[in-house]
């Protein structure tokens, strides 16, 4: 289910926005990622270069080697403060992403991001983040 909500500004907390979609891991699915996180970010006003290009990375890695038949990935974004933060689930916890020469898609997610990691979810979940400041 898409899903978005924002929290009320005020003087003392910035605008919390979030985005959250399930999708198929496919090819189909990781384009999919890439199109609904960009309509989200321009309806936000945040800038669309790199994160698209994260958010295709990320989607991708999901499609192709966090796949398993029956079970969707995640595409979740946040804006916190002047923080993009960008989270792609999927439930493949035993294939940890790491920075191969070989491959260039987190390369690309290193170079482009300001901060990105993974994260052990609930079993059999990883999710891999990258932050943007904006």
């Amino acid at each position: 289910m898409n899903r978005e909500m924002s929290a009320p500004e005020n003087e003392l907390t910035h605008p919390i926005r979030n985005f959250s979609v399930l999708l198929s891991p496919t090819p189909r699915g990781a384009r999919l990622a890439r199109l609904l996180a960009r309509e989200q970010l321009r309806s936000w006003g945040t800038a669309l270069d790199p994160a698209e290009h994260i958010v295709a990375e990320l989607a991708n890695n999901a499609a192709t080697h966090g796949r398993v038949a029956g079970r969707d990935f995640r595409l979740t974004l946040y804006v916190v403060a002047d923080t993009l933060r960008i989270e792609v689930t999927d439930t493949r916890a035993d294939r940890l992403p790491c920075l191969v020469p070989s491959g260039r898609g987190l390369l690309l997610v290193d170079a482009l991001a300001d901060r990105w990691d993974a994260a052990p979810g609930p079993y059999p979940r990883k999710t891999v983040w990258a932050e943007l400041d904006v």
